[in-house]
């Protein structure tokens, strides 16, 4: 009676999602044993993030098999082994540990890819990449080309599940408009916290027609390896998987949550923290005081405290120079308070407060500046501006200009997230 006392309790830990490991789809590949590789010719665009519960690189542990037959890796932003740092990647070459050739991925075009799928005589391209929940978080979009590219040559394309590690509760922030769709940081009209797994987008891709659009036509066989007992309401901890950095500059969870909001920074003159130990929570530029921090606790957003903090990055916005800003906490914890968490919301409120504290005169500029706030032109495209590509709109930026409050400008772009939010519900697989 014990005993059968017991294996209730374990099965109902798991229902709950406490007691145990979730099972990445990596975890349920070896578990099978790897039947659902077998009799292919598998290249596979990974990263150091695809790892086992016990922190061993995948392609290593197949490899180490002996039981999948990998032909190449293909290695995305930073690269496979992840030793470059944003807007890098390690070139191709061959693996020392595994012999295997890996190919440079980043930014790749589809004709690039299909090069390299071609030259592998890979008959299945193999995804295994943890994402950050965010539009604009490159990796996706590595995927999404690299899908384009399976279609083309007519291979499977097998994506391995993980969790969405900031939330699979809901998404936030604003739709990108299909005038700005095609930039690295934005390939299709999602919502800027997608609140969805990499196996659940890719099923939105080919569901959507966006595959068979971008491939002229042509369909994809797509198949997703699930994970185990992960519910939509965890969080990363509640996995009980280990954290590897996705990218140099996304040391930790808490980063993770605000990216989606913070990484609006890297489109205005302040530093988003970069060349610190505390990317995006760190905000700052010589010329900004204490006013900000008291600006922000002013408008009492919820789950959220700052504190005024100076820097001196070592990299990038800055370098070698003492910045002062603020940091921004993320208190939220219970399930409500991540159900209801709206980073691009957050960092709107920052631009807002920072465009309203520490503007001097005109606030275009087509580079960085020492003096005062600015919103940053592209580099490539003088007609647009940095942040409205990473928001895929010029919504949020055109709102601030205007005046709009914070609220304002999220009432603006929720016609367009309720919509997302209704059009994701039919490719959640969990």
């Amino acid at each position: 009676m014990y005993a059968t006392l017991i294996t209730i309790l374990a099965l109902i830990a798991v229902a709950c999602g406490h007691g145990g490991h979730v099972k990445t789809g990596l975890d349920v590949l070896i578990e099978h044993d790897y039947t659902q590789l077998a009799g292919k010719k598998v290249i596979v665009l990974t990263n150091p993030t695809g790892i086992t519960p016990q922190m061993d690189l995948g392609i290593d542990v197949m490899h180490q098999s002996g039981k999948v037959n990998l032909v190449g890796v293909m290695g995305p932003e930073h690269g496979f082994r992840g030793t470059a740092q944003a807007g890098g990647s390690e070139g191709t070459f061959v693996d020392e540990k595994t012999g295997l050739t890996v190919y440079n991925a980043y930014l790749a075009n589809t004709t690039t890819l299909m090069g390299f799928i071609q030259a592998s005589g890979a008959d299945t391209v193999l995804f295994d990449i943890q994402d950050v929940g965010s539009r604009f978080y490159t990796y996706i979009w590595a995927m999404y080309d690299t899908m384009v590219a399976a279609a083309k040559t007519n291979v499977t394309f097998m994506v391995i599940d993980r969790p969405n590690p900031i939330t699979g509760l809901d998404a936030f922030g604003p739709v990108l408009n299909e005038s700005f769709v095609n930039t690295y940081v934005g390939r299709r009209a999602i919502a800027q916290s997608h609140g969805m797994t990499v196996g659940e987008l890719a099923h939105m891709f080919v569901g959507e027609g966006w595959i068979k659009e971008a491939s002229g036509g042509r369909s994809l066989s797509l198949e997703v390896i699930k994970m185990k007992h992960w519910k939509r309401r965890m969080t990363f901890e509640d996995t009980g998987l280990p954290w590897a950095m996705p990218s140099p500059n996304m040391p930790t969870l808490t980063t993770a949550m605000i990216y989606p909001g913070t990484c609006m920074f890297e489109g205005v003159s302040v530093s988003e923290g970069r060349g610190t130990t505390r990317p995006f929570e760190l905000l700052g530029a010589p010329w900004i005081n204490e006013s900000w921090v008291s600006a922000m606790r002013d408008l009492k957003i919820p789950n959220t405290e700052y504190r005024f903090q100076c820097f001196t990055p070592v990299a990038d916005d800055f370098k070698g120079n003492v910045s002062c800003g603020l940091q921004t906490y993320i208190t939220a914890k219970t399930t409500e308070q991540l159900r209801t968490f709206d980073a691009p919301y957050v960092g709107t409120a920052l631009l807002y407060t920072a465009r309203k504290l520490f503007t001097v005169g005109n606030t275009t500029s087509d580079g960085a500046t020492t003096g005062a706030f600015h919103w940053l032109l592209n580099k490539a495209d003088k007609s647009k501006y940095d942040v409205d590509v990473l928001v895929g709109s010029p919504l949020i930026r055109e709102g601030i200009e205007k005046g709009l409050r914070p609220e304002q400008i999220r009432d603006a772009w929720l016609p367009g997230l309720q919509a997302f939010r209704e059009k994701r519900k039919k490719y959640l697989l969990y």
